[in-house]
C-alpha cells in the first residue's frame, strides 16, 4: 500500500502565513505607518535641515541601517529570544531579571525601577501614536484643497473620539481586517516608492552607509540631532516585542522580512527621491509621491492604517495595565474580556478614558503631526534604551553567557539607544517633555502602589496557622452552619480578617477555606499547577490558586473544579470574608508622607476585590479593619 503524503508541513507553513498575515495589522502598524512623517521630520519643523542631496542621502542612509540593526538585527534577531514562556514586553523581561519570590536588594530595586519607567513609557508612546498617525494621515486632506485645512483637527478628533468610544466592544471581527488592510497598505507604499525610484535611480546611492558616517561628520550637532527624526522610522519595535505571545517569533519574522522591511525601504527611498528633485515636497514627502487621481483615495488608506496602528498600541496599554495589576504594580482596575475565544482580548475603561482625554489634548494642542513629531521619539527611545538594559542581565544571569560577549552585545545595542536619547534631549523644549512626564507619572503610581501595598501587609502581621490551631482547640468558638471562604496573602498564616472576625463575633463556620491567591511571573499556568491544597483538619483546607501575569482570576470556578475545596463549598452555600482594610497615615518611617497620602487616594478609588476575583455579590462579607502604616 502506497503511504499517504505527510499534509502536517503544508498546514504548518499555511498556519504561519496567517499569522504572519496578522502581524502585518496588530504588530507592524505602528511601524508601517511612520512612513507618513518620520523622514519629513528630519527637514520640516524643529531643527529642520536644508534638504540638500547630501542631507537627503544621508538621512536615508540612516533610516536604512536603523531598520537594519535596530529592528532586523536587535529586535528580531536577539531580543524577541528573551522571551517569558513565549510572552515579550518590558513585564516579562522584568519578571524574568527580578522575580517576585527573590529576595529584597539593592540590585533587585534597581532592576524594577528601570523596568517600571520603561513600562511607564509605553503609555507615553500609547498616548502619542494615535495622535500623530492619524493626524498625519489627514493632513493629506490639505495638500491638494487648502481650504480643506481648518477641517483637519475637528476630523483627527471625531476619529479618535470614535475609536475611543467603541473599544468595549472589542476588536474581534474588526481584528479579521487588519492583516487584509495593512498587506494593501504595504503594497501601495511599496508600489509608490519604487515609482518614485524609477524616477531618481540616483537615491539607491543612501544604500551605502557611508553617507550616514559623512553626513554625521559633516552637519555636527545639526546631523546629530537628525537621530531624533530617525528614531521615528523604529517607533513600535517594543510593540512588536510585546506582541510576541500572540503570533510567536516565525511569523512576525517572516512578516518582517517578505512584505515590511522592503515596502518601508522602497517608501522612504522613493520620498527621498522626491526630495532630491523638487526639495519643496518637504511639507509632506509622502503625499508627495502619490498621483493626484489617487491622492483621496490614499488619503483614506492611510486613515484605515493610522487607525490600525492605534488600536494595535491601544490593545497594548490595555494588557500592560493588566499584567501590572496581576504583578501587584498598579491599583486594581476594571479588566473586561471582549472575547470568548482570546483571553488576551481585554478592554480597561480607566485607561480608555485617560488616553482618549490625554490623545484629543494632544491634537487640539500641537495642531500638526510634524508639531508632535518631537514628543514622539523620546519616548521611543527611552523605552528602547531600558529594554537594552534588562535584556543585559537576562543574557547574563539566565542564559550564563561570558560577561565579555554579553557586555560587547548590550553595548553594540546601547550606544545607538544613548545616541537616539541624545538627539531628542535638545526636543523635550518643543515637546518631548510629554512622553517624560506621564512615564514620570505612571512610574509614581507603580512605586507608590508596590511600596505602599508590602508596608499594609507587613502591617498586618498575620498569625502561623499552628496557633490559630491550638487557639481553636484551647478556646473553641461557636461554630455555625455553612462552609466559609477567608482571603489569606500567605499559605503559612491565617489572614487577619479571619482573627477579627473569630475575635469579634466568637463564631467559625463549621467547614473552613484558607485561600491565597498568587500571582506568578509567567504569563499564564497551566491547568494541572493552578490549584494547590492541604488539609490541615477535617474540617479546615488550605488552598493556593496560581495565575500568569495576562490572566483574570476567578475564584468561584478554579474552587468548585476543585475535588476537596468543592466537596467544602456546597451549592451556594459557601461565604466569601474579604478584608475591608483602612490605611491610616502615621509618622512611621519607610515612606514619605506625601507618598503615603497618594497611596491612600489610589487605595480608596481601586477597584473591589471582590469584583476583581469575581466573587458571587450576594455570598460576601466585608470584616473592616483599620492599619496604621
Amino acid at each position: 500500500m502506497t503511504a499517504r503524503p505527510d499534509t502536517h508541513p503544508p498546514r504548518a507553513g499555511h498556519r504561519t502565513g496567517l499569522l504572519a498575515l496578522g502581524a502585518l495589522g496588530v504588530v507592524f502598524g505602528d511601524i508601517g505607518t511612520n512612513v507618513l512623517f518620520a523622514l519629513r521630520a528630519a527637514f520640516y519643523g524643529p531643527h529642520a535641515l536644508p534638504a540638500t542631496r547630501e542631507n537627503v542621502l544621508g538621512v536615508l542612509s540612516l533610516i536604512t541601517w536603523a531598520l537594519v540593526l535596530v529592528l532586523g538585527v536587535k529586535y528580531l534577531t536577539f531580543v524577541m529570544r528573551a522571551n517569558n514562556r513565549g510572552e515579550g514586553g518590558i513585564l516579562a523581561l522584568l519578571a524574568m531579571v527580578a522575580p517576585r519570590d527573590r529576595p529584597a536588594s539593592r540590585r533587585k530595586a534597581l532592576l524594577v525601577s528601570v523596568g517600571l519607567f520603561g513600562a511607564a513609557l509605553v503609555y507615553g508612546d500609547g498616548i502619542i501614536t494615535p495622535a500623530i498617525s492619524v493626524l498625519a494621515a489627514v493632513e493629506g486632506l490639505a495638500l491638494e484643497q487648502p481650504v480643506l485645512g481648518p477641517l483637519v483637527v475637528p476630523a483627527t478628533t471625531v476619529i479618535l473620539v470614535g475609536l475611543f468610544l467603541v473599544q468595549h466592544r472589542g476588536t474581534g471581527r474588526l481584528g479579521r481586517l487588519f492583516g487584509p488592510v495593512m498587506l494593501a497598505w504595504f503594497g501601495a507604499i511599496a508600489a509608490l516608492g519604487a515609482a518614485g525610484i524609477a524616477r531618481e535611480p540616483g537615491v539607491l546611492a543612501a544604500a551605502n552607509p557611508m553617507h550616514a558616517v559623512s553626513f554625521i561628520a559633516q552637519n555636527g550637532v545639526a546631523g546629530f540631532l537628525a537621530l531624533g527624526a530617525v528614531v521615528l522610522t523604529v517607533a513600535g519595535a517594543e510593540a512588536l516585542y510585546a506582541d510576541l505571545g500572540h503570533f510567536g517569533i516565525k511569523p512576525i519574522r517572516l512578516a518582517w522580512f517578505a512584505v515590511v522591511f522592503p515596502a518601508l525601504l522602497l517608501d522612504y527611498f522613493g520620498q527621498g527621491a522626491v526630495l532630491l528633485t523638487d526639495p519643496r515636497a518637504v511639507v509632506s514627502p509622502f503625499y508627495a509621491l502619490v498621483p493626484p487621481p489617487l491622492h483621496y483615495p490614499m488619503v483614506g488608506l492611510a486613515t484605515l492604517a493610522t487607525i490600525i496602528a492605534s488600536q494595535a498600541l491601544i490593545s497594548g496599554a490595555f494588557s500592560l495595565t493588566s499584567q501590572a495589576i496581576q504583578l501587584g504594580y498598579l491599583p486594581r482596575a476594571t479588566v473586561r474580556h471582549t472575547s470568548a475565544i482570546m483571553p488576551g482580548q481585554i478592554y480597561v475603561p480607566e485607561v480608555d478614558a485617560a488616553l482618549l482625554v490625554a490623545c484629543v489634548g494632544l491634537v487640539l494642542s500641537f495642531r500638526e503631526s510634524s508639531r508632535l513629531a518631537a514628543a514622539y521619539g523620546m519616548a521611543v527611545a527611552a523605552a528602547m534604551a531600558t529594554t537594552t538594559i534588562l535584556y543585559f542581565f537576562v543574557v547574563r544571569e539566565r542564559w550564563r553567557w561570558p560577561a565579555a560577549a554579553a557586555g560587547s552585545l548590550a553595548i553594540a545595542f546601547f550606544i545607538p539607544d544613548l545616541a537616539f536619547v541624545g538627539a531628542n534631549i535638545a526636543k523635550i523644549p518643543h515637546g518631548a517633555w510629554i512622553p517624560l512626564v506621564v512615564a514620570g507619572a505612571v512610574y509614581t503610581v507603580m512605586s507608590v502602589w508596590k511600596q505602599g501595598t508590602e508596608l499594609i501587609a507587613a502591617s498586618l502581621a498575620p498569625v502561623p496557622v499552628p496557633e490559630f490551631l491550638r487557639a481553636l482547640r484551647e478556646r473553641p468558638p461557636t461554630r455555625v452552619p455553612g462552609s466559609a471562604v477567608f482571603l489569606t496573602s500567605r499559605t503559612e498564616a491565617v489572614p487577619p480578617e479571619l482573627l477579627h472576625y473569630v475575635r469579634r463575633s466568637r463564631t467559625l463556620h463549621q467547614q473552613l477555606v484558607l485561600l491565597a491567591v498568587s500571582a506568578a511571573d509567567i504569563p499564564r499556568v497551566p491547568a494541572p499547577h493552578r490549584l494547590e491544597e492541604r488539609r490541615m483538619t477535617g474540617d479546615i483546607l488550605e488552598v493556593t490558586l496560581r495565575y500568569g501575569f495576562m490572566e483574570s482570576p476567578d475564584i468561584p470556578k478554579a474552587l468548585h473544579d476543585s475535588a476537596a475545596a468543592g466537596a467544602l463549598l456546597r451549592g451556594d452555600d459557601a461565604t466569601y470574608f474579604i478584608g475591608q482594610v483602612t490605611p491610616v497615615r502615621t509618622d512611621r518611617p519607610g515612606m514619605a508622607q506625601w507618598r503615603k497620602a497618594l497611596f491612600i487616594f489610589f487605595w480608596n478609588i481601586s477597584r473591589p476585590a471582590r469584583v476583581h476575583l469575581r466573587l458571587p455579590a450576594g455570598q460576601i462579607v466585608e470584616v473592616g479593619m483599620e492599619v496604621e502604616f
